[in-house]
C-alpha cells in the first residue's frame, strides 16, 4: 500500500479509470463475440446487424482511449472478412 499522498492518489485515480475503461472494452468484446457467432451460425442479415454494432463499440472504445486505434482496425478488418466469407 503506498504511504505518500501522491501515490494514494494516483491509485484513487488508477482505479476510477480501470473501472470506467472496464466497460467499453468488456460491451466490446461482447458484441465482438456475438458478431463471431452470427457469422459462425451463416445467418447473412443477423451477422450484418451484429458486425455494425460490435465495429460501433470498437470505435467508441477508441474514441474513449481504452484500446488502442490499430487492434481496433485489426479486429474490425477480421470481423469484415469473416462476413464477406459467409456473404459470398
Amino acid at each position: 500500500m503506498a504511504n505518500i499522498k501522491s501515490a494514494i492518489k494516483r491509485n484513487k485515480q488508477n482505479e476510477k479509470r480501470r473501472v470506467a475503461n472496464r466497460i467499453y472494452r468488456g460491451s466490446a468484446r461482447t458484441f465482438v463475440t456475438a458478431a463471431r457467432k452470427a457469422v459462425a451460425e451463416g445467418k447473412v442479415e443477423v451477422a450484418t446487424e451484429a458486425t455494425a454494432t460490435a465495429i460501433s463499440a470498437l470505435d467508441k472504445a477508441v474514441a474513449k482511449g481504452v484500446i488502442h486505434k490499430n487492434n481496433a482496425a485489426r479486429r474490425k478488418s477480421r470481423l469484415m472478412k469473416h462476413l464477406a466469407a459467409i456473404a459470398k
